[in-house]
């Protein structure tokens, strides 16, 4: 049988001088902290351990080792205490709706995935509506249970959304329980020995409603002559069906990110909050950027619009460098499907049911999925890329089509004046 490992390791370093310290888990500390700890100076020492810094031989190396684990678990300790007897659940709910004090921020922000303005929203939202007022949130963290959680999703359940319905099944009732499972989450996160309430209780499942792809037969039709009237109108559809973009992309996208050669367009951000009046720029949904193709068509369509309207901080821009809204989106796709004379018949069809046609058509003709998942910028992308097959050159392929039913007023539509 091994003998268990000491408190701590003391090392001498290359230069028989000065001292390196590993604190081993054994020491009573976290295995994060010991981590931290692996081989480091001593001059590494926290400020108040500044006398241990320097040590001239072994002994007082192994009494600054010492010291060191004393001043680390009480502070470990001190940690523990404070988060699991003072706070309640109201109180550490709240933390999230702010990235100023949310536990979360820092740990999202290391890893490149910052809060968006929305998903703040969302959780404040959740909070004020459906948690502040709870009898749960005046029960500290630490002594809530299982009956407590299950009591408030029983609660939540029998709540009437705005339009009558009941809230159990509801988008809203599944987001206010995985938001609460999170936030629980991070507090187990601090208090590893802390039992969470939602440990044993599934997330609940909802099936949010499915935006319709069009056929590639109507898609065309939206170019058809008379549809797209105006250079502004072809350049945005040209850039939701043929790039993939969301409105909230095209209307960020500024000229620097359009690769002429390749050609390629970066999508590097996009708005947040696009609907809302204090809307702000921000990285596109994933929080990473992507590459997506930039086909003739648009080309040209971008070209016409910036002789017409001149070249400003943002592609899709008026004369008076005001990009294009979330609403004028919305309202001129309504138009273009008038025009064409598409019939819903009680499909869902929105600006955002390019992104599913130009899926299906790569699809269809054949282009993996992870390409797809690639061009789209899903969250579930597979970075490793085989190369089988190129979607630019299935897209290229649309294009042409596009081309032929924008006859005969293609020429005068992309001509540059």
């Amino acid at each position: 049988m091994s003998r268990p490992k000491k408190p701590f390791v003391i090392q001498k370093r290359n230069d028989y001088k000065t001292y390196l310290v590993t604190l081993n888990v054994t020491s009573g500390l976290s295995k994060k902290v010991c981590d931290e700890w692996k081989r480091k100076s001593f001059q590494n020492f926290p400020q108040e351990l500044a006398v241990y810094s320097n040590p001239k031989s072994k002994p007082a190396a192994d009494a600054g080792a010492t010291a060191l684990i004393d001043y680390l678990k009480k502070k470990q300790d001190e940690g523990t205490k404070k988060t699991i007897e003072d706070i309640t659940v109201g109180a550490w709910i709240e933390k999230f709706t702010s990235v100023e004090t949310s536990p979360r921020a820092g740990l999202n922000i290391s890893k490149s995935r910052p809060y968006s303005p929305d998903t703040v929203d969302t959780y404040r939202c959740y909070y004020l509506n459906h948690v502040k007022n709870d009898p749960l949130c005046p029960i500290k963290m630490a002594e809530v249970d299982e009956d407590d959680v299950t009591e408030f999703i029983t609660r939540l359940s029998l709540k009437k959304l705005d339009n009558g319905n009941p809230m159990s099944g509801s988008r809203t009732f599944a987001g206010v329980i995985i938001f609460m499972r999170m936030t629980f989450k991070s507090y187990q996160r601090k208090n590893s020995k802390w039992l969470n309430p939602f440990q044993g209780i599934d997330p609940p499942s909802y099936k949010s409603i499915a935006r319709d792809a069009l056929p590639e037969e109507e898609m065309l039709r939206l170019f058809y002559p008379g549809v797209l009237k105006r250079t502004m109108e072809l350049a945005v559809c040209s850039a939701i069906f043929l790039s993939g973009l969301r409105r909230s992309e095209v209307a960020a996208l500024k000229p620097e990110d359009l690769d002429w050669h390749t050609p390629k367009i970066t999508v590097r951000r996009a708005w947040q909050n696009f609907d809302k009046k204090d809307r702000v720029l921000g990285p596109p949904k994933g929080k990473k950027s992507r590459k997506a193709p930039f086909d003739p068509i648009l080309q040209e369509a971008i070209k016409k619009l910036w002789a017409e309207q001149g070249v400003h901080e943002y592609v899709f821009s008026w004369k008076n460098g005001e990009t294009i809204g979330p609403s004028w989106t919305i309202f001129n796709f309504k138009k273009w499907l008038k025009r064409a004379g598409i019939e819903l018949n009680g499909r869902e069809i929105v600006p955002h049911s390019s992104r599913h046609t130009l899926a299906s058509l790569l699809e269809e003709k054949g282009v993996p999925l992870r390409y797809i998942q690639e061009l789209l910028g899903h969250s579930d992308l597979k970075t490793t890329m085989i190369y089988l097959h190129s979607p630019e050159k299935t897209i290229r392929k649309v294009g042409e089509e596009i081309s032929k039913v924008m006859e005969p007023q293609v020429s005068q539509i992309f001509k540059v004046v």
